[in-house]
């Protein structure tokens, strides 16, 4: 099992910008990926962004060259900064792990995100 702990949300303005962190305990080495996504109301759960143990990252393409992810195997975390940020923005961001020798998809319980025109 793996456990996913988020935070970093917030209220901010549109331009503005937030750091969003998410820190991984339990069985933390049998997870390749981390991401992040995020479901605003109305709306299904989105990719954010994901990146695997040893490679590079993938991005949606409504957030290229404004979010940036990278983690922190060290540490077990995974960080999502976000610039730029638009009131479209706005919803649950969730973290995410995957582990493929379980195989199995962890959640965090989601932080909020919402950014005011």
């Amino acid at each position: 099992q793996v456990q996913l702990v988020e935070s970093g949300g917030g209220l901010v303005q549109a331009g503005g910008s937030l750091r969003l962190s998410c820190a991984a305990s339990g069985s933390i080495l049998t997870i390749n990926t981390m991401g992040w996504y995020r479901q605003a109301p109305g709306k299904q759960r989105e990719l954010v962004a994901f990146i695997p143990r040893r490679s590079s990252p993938t991005y949606a393409d409504s957030v290229k060259g404004r979010f940036s992810i990278w983690r922190d195997n060290a540490k077990n975390t995974v960080y999502l900064q976000m610039n730029s940020l638009k009131p479209e923005d706005t919803a649950v961001y969730y973290c995410n792990a995957y582990s493929a020798s379980a195989p199995a998809n962890y959640w965090g319980r989601g932080t909020q995100v919402t950014v005011s025109s």
